[in-house]
């Protein structure tokens, strides 16, 4: 069947928990257009490896970030172009300008998923920035 992804990302990894400890959960999410849809939870630019956050700041963070959302949707046989919305928290609204230069580089020109943003305090292990995304997968008729 139709079904959509919310991906846990490496929750556990951030919160120091073992790995697994928060799997990815799949729930029933079709249209009538035999699609199917996937939510990321938010990303952040840390290493995987050592649970940290890497050092650098704003554009430091978003590269990783962005290479984090890739990898998870090519994990699940799905492009960058799959995303339809992102929504931004950015720990200083006035660092939108070199997030976004960063951002629309995963891109085709033109092809850019919605995006809303907005300032938050409080990002994980400090991040300046954590990005949530949604996509839209096509699936066959049947499938």
């Amino acid at each position: 069947g139709k079904i959509a992804i919310l991906v846990a990302g490496r929750l556990d990894a951030i919160i120091g928990q073992p790995p697994g400890a928060f799997p990815d959960a799949v729930t029933p999410w079709p249209d009538d257009h035999g699609s199917a849809h996937a939510a990321l939870s938010g990303q952040i630019g840390f290493d995987a490896s050592t649970g940290k956050l890497l050092e650098g700041g704003l554009e430091a963070e978003t590269r990783p970030t962005m290479d984090n959302i890739k990898a998870l949707l090519e994990g699940r046989g799905l492009g960058m172009a799959a995303l339809v919305k992102c929504t931004v928290m950015l720990a200083d609204m006035a660092d939108w300008p070199a997030f976004n230069a960063v951002y629309r580089s995963y891109f085709a020109h033109g092809r850019y998923p919605a995006p809303s943003a907005f300032d938050a305090t409080g990002l994980g292990l400090g991040a300046r920035v954590e990005v949530e995304c949604m996509a839209v997968a096509d699936v066959p008729a049947g499938g």
